[in-house]
Formats: structure tokens, C-alpha cells, sequence
């Protein structure tokens, strides 16, 4: 046999390999993808206990863990503007098994920070959002603002007097109040804390005079009366609240920020993995009980796959980035 042909030969018998091979290949994706999850999978959320991630994540945790019949455990790792538990979850194994929760927070960090501990776009892809709560101004129940109007004639009268707090520099309720000081040519002063739940027992404590916060992490407190919401994003008013105006009624035009939970998998997760996960999420928010849930925290009860949810996150940094140039955002 010459050379040629036992290189057409060895050739012919590695074509033959691999074409039985694929069949197993195949079966295998298919079965990872059947099998997961056979372990507790970790959801991660950069923020501290209390606020709106921690509240929405822990809820569709609560539903993945009944639809999948594994255990979908959230693990708080707050601190700088979230960007410790994201990274922790970017240097994961992507596997599926480690995921990260954020809102629209996500889409600020490349505007407040010169440089992050992880790449956005090479080390980390959205998954699913879900539960899109609009923002609201909130004050103290027993304080003395009544409307937005009172709360920025104060401002207007005494700069830098009015105070409002956030869970840190950079976080959406801090770019949505300066937003609203733009929108009005007012100033406020900013109180920032380790996360949104602090911030809003200091409202409560009428240590600051207000915050902007996701409806889903204030509600409870809104329904029971300690704290009043002076107006809320949205083309619309909320069922739950309809005493509440929107800031287009309370003459603030062009006020469009909602808030929205998502969940990221590390770069290189399994296809397979994330288009399970997106299905169980649809799936969940499709229910009587996240239905409810949602509509209760005054929120709107949908789920928006990987695509959609691109471009939400492009739009959203468009957005911040305007804010961030606008009031002159020195990103650190």
C-alpha cells in the first residue's frame, strides 16, 4: 500500500469515528441538559437583605426550587455597587450551578467605574429578566412632604438640603435621583448606604428625607403605612396605588425609569443550561402565584428571554450614559 493510501485509509477511518461519535455527542448535550440541575444551584445577589434584587430573587428562587425539584439557594455578597459578588460569580465554573442576580444597577457599572474586576460583555451573558418594577420617590408616612411638589420646593429653597439615600455611589437610585435634580434644575444632597433596605429605614427613621426605590422593595412598607410614595415612573399608575401619581402627572415629563430583575451565568455556560433556565423562569412568571406576587409589588409580571433582555441592557446603557455625562459623573 502506498503512502497516499494509507493516509486516504487513516482518513477514511477517523471521517467513520466521528460520525458515530456524534450521534453520542448529541445525546450527551442532551442529557446534560435533561440533568440539570442534579445539585443546589447558587444565585448570588451583590447586594445586602431586604432590598428589591434580594426580595424578587428570592421568590423566583422559591419557585425554580419547586419547579426543578433541586435547591435554588440565594447567597447575599454586597459591596462596591455590587461588583463583589459579580465578579465572584464571572471567575465561576460555567457550568450552571453559579449564577448572579442585579437590575438595571448592571447596566450603570461600565459609566461608574473606569475599571471593573470583570469584562460585562467576555465574562458574564444574561440569562432571563423578570418582575419590571417601576421607581418610586419615597418619604416617610409621618413626614412632611404630602407631594413632589413640597418635597422640590424645599430644594428649590435650600440646595443641597433635601437629602436622599441609596445603596451607594453609582447604584440606579442614586443616577434616578440626580436625574430627577436635572430634570428640575434642583440639588439634593446624597446619603449612601450599604444597600436599599438601609436606606430605606433611614426614610423611616426620618434620618434622610427620602429615596428612590424599586416598588418591590417598598411596598410592604407602603401597604402598612410608614412610608408614602410621591410619585412613580411609568406611562400609568399602579392598581395597587392609585392615589399614587406618576411623575408625568406630578409634572415631571419623561421620567421613564422602571427596575427589573435578572440573572446572569458565567461566559461559556452550556446552551443547553440557559435555554432550561430561561424556560423554567417563563414558565414561573406565568403562574397564578408570580402573578400575583409581582402585581402586588406593583410590578409587571413577565419574563424576558436572552435576547430581549440584550437589548434591554443596551437601551438601559444608553440611558445611564446620558445621565452620567450630564451631571458630570466622575467614574472612579
Amino acid at each position: 500500500m502506498t503512502d497516499r493510501n494509507r493516509t486516504l485509509a487513516r482518513t477514511r477511518r477517523a471521517v467513520l469515528a466521528l460520525a458515530g461519535a456524534l450521534p453520542l455527542l448529541a445525546c450527551g448535550i442532551a442529557h446534560a441538559a435533561d440533568a440539570w440541575p442534579s445539585r443546589p444551584v447558587r444565585i448570588v445577589v451583590p447586594y445586602g437583605p431586604g432590598g428589591a434584587v434580594d426580595v424578587a430573587t428570592r421568590k423566583m428562587a422559591q419557585m425554580l426550587s419547586t419547579q426543578t425539584g433541586q435547591s435554588f439557594i440565594v447567597e447575599n455578597k454586597p459591596g462596591a455597587t455590587g461588583t463583589i459578588g459579580v465578579s465572584q460569580v464571572a471567575r465561576a465554573a460555567p457550568d450552571g450551578y453559579t449564577l448572579v442576580a442585579n437590575d438595571t444597577t448592571y447596566s450603570l457599572l461600565p459609566h461608574i467605574f473606569k475599571q471593573l474586576p470583570f469584562d460585562p460583555a467576555k465574562d458574564l451573558e444574561p440569562v432571563s429578566a423578570f418582575v419590571f418594577a417601576p421607581m418610586a420617590l419615597a418619604v416617610s408616612a409621618a413626614g412632611p412632604y404630602n407631594k413632589l411638589d413640597d418635597l422640590l420646593a424645599q430644594a428649590r429653597a435650600k440646595p443641597d438640603m433635601v437629602t436622599y439615600g441609596s445603596g451607594g455611589p453609582g447604584t440606579t437610585p442614586h443616577f434616578a435621583a440626580e436625574g430627577l435634580a436635572l430634570a428640575t434644575g434642583v440639588k439634593f444632597m446624597h446619603v449612601p448606604f450599604k444597600g436599599a433596605a438601609e436606606a430605606t429605614q433611614a426614610v423611616l427613621g426620618k434620618v434622610i428625607d427620602f429615596q428612590f426605590a424599586s416598588t418591590t422593595g417598598v411596598m410592604g412598607a407602603v401597604q402598612g403605612g410608614q412610608l408614602r410614595l410621591l410619585a412613580v415612573s411609568g406611562a400609568k399608575r399602579l392598581a395597587v396605588l392609585p392615589d399614587v401619581p406618576t411623575f408625568a402627572e406630578a409634572g415631571v415629563k419623561d421620567f421613564g425609569v422602571v427596575n427589573w430583575t435578572g440573572l446572569w451565568a458565567p461566559k461559556g455556560t452550556p446552551p443547553e443550561v440557559t435555554q432550561r433556565l430561561q424556560q423554567e423562569i417563563a414558565k414561573a412568571m406565568a403562574s397564578e402565584e408570580m402573578q400575583s406576587f409581582a402585581t402586588k409589588m406593583g410590578a409587571e409580571p413577565r419574563a424576558a428571554d436572552a435576547a430581549e433582555f440584550g437589548r434591554i441592557l443596551a437601551d438601559s446603557g444608553v440611558m445611564w450614559g446620558n445621565v452620567a455625562r450630564n451631571i458630570g459623573y466622575d467614574a472612579k
